[in-house]
Formats: C-alpha cells, sequence, structure tokens
C-alpha cells in the first residue's frame, strides 16, 4: 500500500515518544546470526542503527560472528570442534577468530554503516584492554570467561557522536587473546553502561509457550518467570544461554532486555519506536514496568 504524505507525518509523530524516551540513552545492540548474514536484512540493520543515531539514540553495535569464523577455518582445513555448545579454541583458531571478527565483519560493519550515513569506528576487546578474560576451560583451550570491561573507550567514541563497533575478543593481562561469548560481553558491556536497552538479535521468534507455534510467543518477562520458565523446560537448549544472558544485563544494572528476532525486516525500529515492539522482553520486575 502507498504511504501518503500525510501517512507518513502520522507515523513519525507517533514515533515522537520514543524518540523523547530514548534520547540521549545508551542503547546496546547484539548483532548476530541471520540478520548477518542475509545481506537485504543486513542493509536493513543497518539502515536502522544509523537512523537511531541520527536521533540522538546512542547506539553501540556489538557483533558475533560464529557462521563466518567456521568457513573460514574450514577454508585452512581445520575442523570445528564444540563442548557445550563452545567452540574449542587453540592458539591456531584464537588468531582466526582475531582475524575474522576484529578484521573481516568488524571492518565490514564500520563500512556498511558509513556507506548508510552514519559516523562509525570499530574496536575489539583488546583496544585499550576494553574486555578482560581468563581461561574458562582447560578442556575448551582460549575461550574465555569475563573478568572486566572498561568502557572508557566507548564512552569516548559516543561523546564524538561516532556509532561505536564491538568485536567481542578479549585478552588477559599477559597478552593471550580469547573467543568470548558475544551476548555476555553485550550484557557486561551495557551493565557497564547503564544501558537503557539491550536488544539481543537472534533467528527465532523469542520465548515461545510452544517451540513449535510462532503464535505462542511470550512478549514479555521478569526474573522470576525467567526462572519458572526454565524450570518448566519451556525455555530450553540454545535458549538458556541466551536468557541467562539477558538476566545477568538486568543484574549488572539494564533496564529492559529485549531478545529480538532478527529476521524481521527493520525489527529494530519495530522494537524501539513502536507500541508493538517484537521479540521477548524481560525486565527486572513486571509489577513496576509500567512504561508504555
Amino acid at each position: 500500500m502507498e504511504l501518503t504524505n500525510a501517512g507518513r507525518a502520522e507515523v513519525l509523530t507517533q514515533a515522537l515518544p520514543y524518540i523523547q524516551k530514548y534520547y540521549g540513552k545508551v542503547v546496546v545492540v547484539k548483532y548476530g546470526g541471520n540478520a548477518m548474514i542475509n545481506e537485504s536484512l543486513k542493509q536493513q540493520v543497518m539502515e536502522d542503527i544509523v537512523l537511531l543515531s541520527l536521533i540522538g539514540i546512542k547506539v553501540v553495535l556489538v557483533h558475533g560472528g560464529g557462521p563466518e569464523i567456521t568457513d573460514m577455518l574450514k577454508k585452512i582445513g581445520k575442523e570445528s570442534v564444540f563442548v557445550d555448545g563452545l567452540r574449542v579454541t587453540d592458539k591456531e583458531t584464537a588468531d582466526v577468530v582475531q582475524m575474522v571478527l576484529a578484521g573481516k565483519i568488524n571492518k565490514g560493519l564500520v563500512n556498511l554503516l558509513q556507506t548508510k550515513g552514519g559516523k562509525a569506528i570499530g574496536l575489539s576487546g583488546l583496544d585499550g584492554h576494553m574486555i578482560r578474560a581468563k581461561m574458562k576451560d582447560e578442556r575448551l583451550g582460549y575461550v574465555g570467561k569475563i573478568v572486566g570491561v572498561d568502557v572508557t573507550p566507548i564512552q569516548d567514541l559516543l561523546e564524538k557522536e561516532y556509532i561505536p563497533v564491538i568485536s567481542t575478543v578479549a585478552c588477559d593481562d599477559e597478552g593471550n587473546v580469547y573467543n568470548v561469548n558475544a551476548d555476555t560481553a553485550a550484557a557486561y558491556i551495557a551493565g557497564k553502561m547503564k544501558a537503557a536497552r539491550l536488544i539481543t538479535m537472534t533467528d527465532i521468534e523469542g520465548i515461545l509457550r510452544d517451540k513449535n507455534d510462532p503464535k505462542s510467543l511470550i512478549s514479555h518477562i521478569d526474573l522470576k518467570d525467567a526462572d519458572e520458565l526454565i524450570k518448566e523446560g519451556v525455555i530450553s537448549g540454545g535458549m538458556i544461554p541466551k536468557v541467562e544472558c539477558c538476566v545477568e544485563a538486568i543484574h549488572l544494572g539494564v533496564k529492559k532486555v529485549t531478545i529480538l528476532d532478527g529476521r524481521v525486516p527493520h525489527a529494530l525500529l519495530i522494537e524501539t519506536m513502536t507500541d508493538e515492539g517484537a521479540g521477548t522482553m524481560v525486565v527486572k520486575d513486571k509489577r513496576y514496568d509500567t512504561e508504555f
């Protein structure tokens, strides 16, 4: 349906309360999965981020890149091995992780944001020793457990109105490089920055009451609900670590966390600029969450 000029004006005025609500606030977006692989969706995500930045929202983009790491390892004849869903990372794999995340993917996203009219600068967790980690489990090699985050470089970029694009490789005091989970890194960064929102983009609709029924989406939960849904088995498998990252972010000081379906065109704008929203929102306590 063709939108008239009056219709466009109406859409903009409806967005006004949300623009006012988030103006000057930090919103951390964790980006990965299908929205990163699908070229059309990637273009739309970048457009959304630039738009949010231009209306005064301080967007921080944190990205993963598991599939591209797997592809690169395959090209050099190295098999990917996973234990409990985590990639076993020897020194050679850690080098590939750093090359793919901090190089190819990070700079590609920075370049794309620039072509959409944004101002972006890429950082990795190594820059300024921003993300510090230690070995999580000797069986996994250089897979890191985050022990500290210094968001000063991110804040410096935001003050100069850049969009910081963060790749989630980390380091320790000896200079070892670690592969860290992008959801966890985004939670720590958002918590340290006391972000108004953390939005984690994924490949499913959100938390489903019935995993086979997209219409059974649970749109709003709090920490008590999350605990109960895990015990009931409603939240299971790969969704458990995602929800645990949401819970961790709330404990670290983030007001609202959303598990967002990155396959929906312009999902970021729907989530931040409309009543409808998209995906599942996690808050500390629903009884006191009265905004919008």
